[in-house]
């Protein structure tokens, strides 16, 4: 089994298939030691032929492919597409386009919450799909033919997958709904993370807003230290320190070093001192300027019983639309419809999903229908209005 590890041979492929109406893309990564996820094997798919790229082959050029990404007149398909999208981004500042994900259109068309690649691939394709080499070690060479035939794999049957699931689309009218997902998944701001947003990833202590200063200048620290040395976050500092820290708000390397997790050398050193430093900032920040945790909405007691109720028409609602509960609403969003009816801000009250859900979940609120079982199914009627 071959593999492309020179410059030509990437240029000729990536030429031959320029002229597919779509192709099928995946990546495997390495990224247990690193922060930024390691490119190893890029797979195409085209009309005619798959080749696996090996992207650590010494020398070879990718700008062939990253043209190939960012042609707009191919279509790039992916199955759970946001780790490769990231790689992508991190390479080249900008992420395929146009985009398919298969296991967006799945949950869009009835397969249910996060369809992995091997259900759709046996439902939809025919195709056994062999895993047993998903966590190998991909940065490893010589790649072994096994790991080569798995790895294209992921795009062979992808093919028949799309069209297949690209037919359902056309049949139930639902590409808006898929385009609204993919709009989500193909926004910058998904992968353009500011250092400064870091501590919003941290489960914080304290909703106090000197605290949470601090926090963000420490976590910040973190965030761009991990990436220039191209380290995970934990390897440089754990959560814990980060949270003792901001808690306790050192203000001398002996303070610092009583940090669990810490200890005195890197106290004593260039991360203690840029720490401190970050500690100090967060302390000078204004009181008016400090961030605070997002408010949540004061839910009042009692509204269990709904919540549950709610639960059960969202699962009716789904299983008879055939889509997936994920897309409609999540559980908070439901104690958000219990809580405030028809004023709730929720994604599940507006557009398609108040078609398929809401307006049924206020009239049942509301008392106009009541959910009723026929045997063993569970529907909702209209009450008869007394004479």
């Amino acid at each position: 089994m071959s593999i492309i590890n020179d410059s030509q041979a990437l240029a000729d492929f990536c030429g031959r298939i320029s002229h597919n109406s779509y192709i099928t893309v995946d990546t495997e990564f390495m990224r247990e030691n690193t922060f930024w996820p390691q490119l190893c094997v890029v797979q195409l798919g085209g009309e005619d032929e798959a080749q696996a790229i090996d992207a650590l082959a010494e020398g070879l050029d990718l700008a062939p492919l990253m043209a190939l990404m960012g042609d707009e007149k191919i279509l790039k398909v992916f199955h759970a597409a946001r780790q490769d999208l990231e790689i992508f981004f991190h390479l080249n500042g900008s992420l395929p386009a146009p985009l398919f994900d298969t296991q967006v259109a799945a949950m869009v068309c009835g397969f249910g919450d996060s369809a992995g690649y091997e259900t759709l691939a046996r439902k939809l394709a025919g195709a056994s799909v062999d895993k047993s080499s998903r966590f190998t070690d991909w940065a490893r060479r010589p790649l072994t033919d096994k790991q080569i035939d798995y790895a294209l794999s992921d795009v062979t049957h992808l093919r028949v997958v799309y069209e297949k699931l690209d037919g359902m689309l056309g049949q139930n009218g639902r590409r808006e709904w898929l385009d609204e997902e993919i709009a989500i998944l193909t926004s910058h701001e998904t992968y353009d993370q500011p250092a400064e947003n870091a501590w919003k990833r941290l489960k914080s202590r304290s909703p106090a807003p000197r605290f949470l200063a601090i926090l963000r200048e420490v976590a910040a620290w973190r965030d761009r230290e991990a990436k220039g040395r191209d380290l995970p976050r934990n390897r440089v500092l754990r959560d814990e320190a980060l949270l003792e820290i901001a808690h306790h708000a050192p203000a001398d390397v002996e303070q610092l070093g009583r940090t669990r997790g810490l200890g005195k050398k890197m106290a004593e050193g260039r991360a203690g001192e840029a720490l401190l430093a970050a500690v100090a900032a967060g302390q000078a920040v204004p009181e008016d300027e400090c961030p605070m945790l997002p408010k949540k909405p004061q839910l009042p007691r009692g509204i269990g019983p709904i919540t549950d109720l709610l639960k059960v028409v969202l699962k009716m609602k789904c299983e008879q639309n055939n889509v997936a509960q994920k897309l409609i609403a999540t559980t908070d969003q439901l104690e958000v419809i219990a809580a405030f009816g028809a004023d709730a801000d929720v994604p599940a009250l507006r557009g398609w999903r108040r078609q398929i859900f809401g307006d049924d979940a206020l009239q049942l609120m509301r008392g106009d229908l009541a959910l009723v079982a026929n045997g063993q199914e569970l529907e909702l009627v209209e009450f008869a209005e007394e004479e």
